[in-house]
């Protein structure tokens, strides 16, 4: 065997190993939603699934505060145009690890950090949906747990840089920084239709 072909089957074998590596099969991000109309009012509830990778979990189980920025907008559907934008709120709710396990604001969660139940919204409607009138909820979630602001300085404090603050960084600097804290972070969408009470 030539030393062309082993550095070809080592670089496949490398490539395979990889592939069944176990971060290489992890669960992908996702956020599910379920909203309900009641008269006039629509109440929609929104669980985020798989947020929290191996990377991030220990970046939390470490002490730093996951933030969860969470945007919910009702739409009405229409046909054959664009949706209309009806309402939208916008969340920030933060999770941390304590010595009890995970809490996401103020609430533990004795299961562990894969399903975060979010909080609640709810809409009151100026009328009631006319008779075939279809809403749904958008909803998108993004967890930060590194900021660029926090690598800034965090790598100012590593480099003893005394007053080196926002200013003082270059341009390249700073996006290298927004980058890094970017692939630190986990986002998802998902919508759901508006039904009526069963």
């Amino acid at each position: 065997m030539g030393t062309r072909t082993r550095r070809t089957l080592g670089a496949a074998l490398v490539a395979a190993a990889g592939l069944f590596a176990p971060g290489a099969w992890a669960e992908e991000p996702r956020v599910t939603c379920t909203a309900t109309l009641s008269g006039r009012r629509v109440l929609a509830r929104s669980e985020a699934f798989a947020f929290l990778s191996a990377e991030l979990d220990r970046l939390v189980r470490l002490g730093m505060a996951g933030k969860l920025e969470v945007e919910l907008t009702l739409w009405k559907r229409r046909a054959l145009w664009f949706n209309t934008r009806v309402d939208g709120a916008r969340l920030t709710q933060v999770i941390v690890f304590t010595r009890e396990g995970y809490v996401l604001d103020g609430r533990p969660l004795p299961a562990g950090p894969a399903t975060l139940e979010l909080e609640r919204v709810a809409w009151t409607l100026e009328a009631r949906p006319e008779e075939g009138e279809r809403l749904i909820v958008q909803v998108e979630v993004k967890l930060n747990v590194v900021t660029a602001a926090s690598l800034g300085r965090m790598a100012s404090w590593l480099s003893r840089t005394e007053g080196a603050g926002e200013t003082d960084r270059s341009v390249v600097t700073g996006t290298l920084l927004r980058t890094v804290a970017e692939d630190l972070s986990q986002r998802a969408s998902g919508r759901c239709d508006v039904t009526p009470p069963t």
